[in-house]
């Protein structure tokens, strides 16, 4: 998964096919892909209710595809999930409410982890 940790850690955008290509901002944290929607966040439909999603990183470098992988997705228990809330807080530039951000997405807001499958061998 090295490839993937480190495209995911570098760039701070990926692809993902829903119902057509959207670009998503993310964070990586504890193994995994993080990003929130809903609730004035990217709006990213059918996401929550995947059970699994096409993801694409891009090289940061030349804008090329770097990698693309499935991945499960999970719909995260904010509460449970607080240290990665906070690392996805973190990445979000330019908030209307910084001080309130993860008050706001914990009411309105689905925190989703994407976690990379392993090929099939």
């Amino acid at each position: 998964m090295g490839v993937i940790e480190e495209g995911a850690k570098k760039s701070g955008v990926l692809w993902l096919s829903l119902d057509r290509p959207r670009l998503a901002w993310h964070t990586w944290h504890d193994g995994a892909i993080y990003l929130v929607t809903g609730g004035g966040e990217q709006p990213l439909p059918g996401l929550a209710e995947a059970g699994e999603v096409r993801v694409t990183l891009r090289s940061k470098d030349n804008g090329g595809r770097l990698v693309a992988f499935d991945a499960s997705v999970e719909v995260m228990d904010q509460t449970k999930a607080a240290d990665a809330v906070a690392a996805l807080a973190k990445e979000r530039l330019n908030a209307p409410d910084g001080a309130s951000l993860v008050a706001r997405w914990a009411t309105g807001s689905q925190v989703i982890r994407l976690t990379p499958r392993e090929p099939a061998s």
